[in-house]
């Protein structure tokens, strides 16, 4: 190859693509993963007769009534929790951004603020460091089996992820529209709602969307914990070994999840 036409970052590509696989070969071995384990001739077929009792999908219509009824559960749950998280998510957001929080838009600051930032900070991070599986499981205790429980567990967890990315966002939004308006003449407060939300409302309702797509998916695995939805049915359908509820309900998750990720590319582009 003529040198006037090599890349010159391959090295550096070269370079980190080997340290990647140096540290990640062993990290595959400590977590004892061997992919080949699933061509193993035993494997494969007891793979294909687990396989073949999915075929063909249950269609009674008891059992699509029931369907119904947890795929209606399924949309509650995600919608429901995805509005309590955005409650929650709000005033954390605001206490967390510094160009947002109160003791600056009244012109104070100082050591109060902090404090308030670093304790909105710590139960932001309570409330997303915990999985919302583990979520569930400890509000399957209060509330008992149920959408509730999922409900609350979608709340708390994802109330945290947004507080985060709100107050992110709201941190890299352009200031200059806020100075332009507190110039004028512009109290600090209108500066802030007129000036700062709705150039990064786009964004905030954005990421919202998606969650709320990432919430539908969600909410299915936590009804493997009693959650409700289609997870719970899907549970029912696996104890009993039968395999064509269990296709059935899968396809309907399929369709729901694609469905949802279509109206989030929707909401975005008109958004855009």
């Amino acid at each position: 190859m003529n040198p006037s036409e090599r890349d010159p970052a391959a090295r550096g590509r070269l370079t980190a693509l080997l340290c990647v696989l140096v540290v990640l070969w062993p990290l595959l071995r400590l977590a004892e993963f061997q992919p080949a384990a699933l061509f193993d001739p035993a494997n494969l077929k007891t793979i294909g007769a687990f396989l073949g009792t999915f075929l063909p999908p249950e269609t009674g219509g008891d059992f699509l009534v029931l369907l119904w009824g947890a795929t209606l559960d399924t949309l509650a749950i995600a919608t429901a929790g995805i509005a309590g998280a955005w409650v929650i998510a709000i005033p954390l957001a605001l206490l967390l951004t510094r160009s947002l929080s109160v003791s600056r838009l009244e012109g104070g600051g100082g050591w109060p603020g902090r404090v308030v930032r670093a304790g909105a900070r710590l139960i932001t991070l309570v409330l997303r460091g915990v999985p919302e599986l583990v979520w569930a499981l400890v509000f399957v205790r209060i509330f008992g089996l149920g959408p509730a429980a999922g409900v609350a567990a979608l709340t708390v967890t994802y109330g945290g992820m947004l507080a985060k990315v709100y107050a992110e966002i709201l941190e890299s939004t352009d200031q200059r529209p806020v100075r332009a308006l507190l110039a004028s003449g512009a109290g600090r407060l209108p500066a802030l709602t007129y000036g700062l939300l709705p150039t990064a409302s786009d964004e905030l309702i954005s990421y919202t969307v998606y969650r709320w797509e990432c919430a539908v998916r969600a909410s299915v695995v936590m009804g493997f914990v009693g959650a409700g939805g289609l997870g719970q049915l899907m549970d029912q359908s696996m104890k009993m070994l039968n395999g064509g509820e269990a296709s059935a309900i899968l396809m309907t998750f399929l369709l729901l999840v694609m469905a949802a990720d279509a109206l989030s590319r929707a909401l975005r582009r008109s958004l855009a």
